[in-house]
């Protein structure tokens, strides 16, 4: 069987995979939809995935994901996970168990920046920061190629910075799930888009749309 090198990114709204040989080759890729809001389920759906990829791929190998949020070190438990059913659960530990092999988690952000940095639009440079916005909005840093992670493992993320110079029609702003109002997250994510147009326009749309 070939030696594959297995890729999830873990979104809040879609599960994204990608099986490589040992050479980076894609050998098969696959994605379905978060189970959102279900903790069990999203394990399963995780493993249903590499499964299929390794299918696919007719092999079987290591397994990376890039998660929303941080784990923290001394207990292995997610935080800071805009997937709010993630936050205070050993993700790492549960999938380890659930797939029977070793899984490596990383910030989803953290992941991007390393990318770029590696063999994309950073290649070569010093510095790289990367920007998500999807269901969350997050960030990462990557000096030399390798991920800050920071102390609280939360460097570089700024979706819970407060908006820039908000108007007065935008104070204090939308609650956000962390327990403030009007973080950057809650007005440029998809759902802080779709929410922001409702209020203004009352028409309901999708963030894609």
């Amino acid at each position: 069987m070939a030696q594959l090198r297995i890729g999830i990114d873990l979104g809040g709204t879609k599960i994204a995979g990608i099986a490589l040989d040992e050479s980076g080759r894609v050998l098969a890729e696959r994605r379905v939809a978060t189970p959102r809001g279900d903790y069990d389920a999203s394990l399963w759906a995780i493993a249903a995935l590499v499964g299929a990829l390794e299918h696919a791929a007719g092999g079987s190998g290591t397994v990376g994901i890039g998660i929303p949020g941080a784990l923290v070190p001394e207990t292995g438990l997610v935080k800071n996970a805009n997937s709010t059913w993630l936050n205070g659960q050993p993700l790492g530990d549960d999938l380890s168990h659930v797939l029977g092999r070793l899984v490596r988690l990383e910030n989803d952000a953290n992941c991007l920046a390393v990318s770029e940095a590696v063999d994309g639009a950073g290649e070569g440079l010093a510095v790289v920061w990367a920007v998500i916005l999807g269901t969350g909005v997050g960030s990462g840093i990557a000096l030399a190629g390798r991920a800050l992670s920071g102390r609280q493992r939360i460097a570089g993320e700024w979706g819970h910075n407060p908006l820039p110079s908000p108007g007065d029609d935008e104070r204090p702003g939308p609650a956000c799930y962390c327990g403030r109002h009007g973080c950057l997250e809650t007005w440029l994510s998809g759902p802080g888009l779709a929410a922001d147009h409702a209020r203004r326009t009352d028409r309901a749309m999708s963030g894609e749309a």
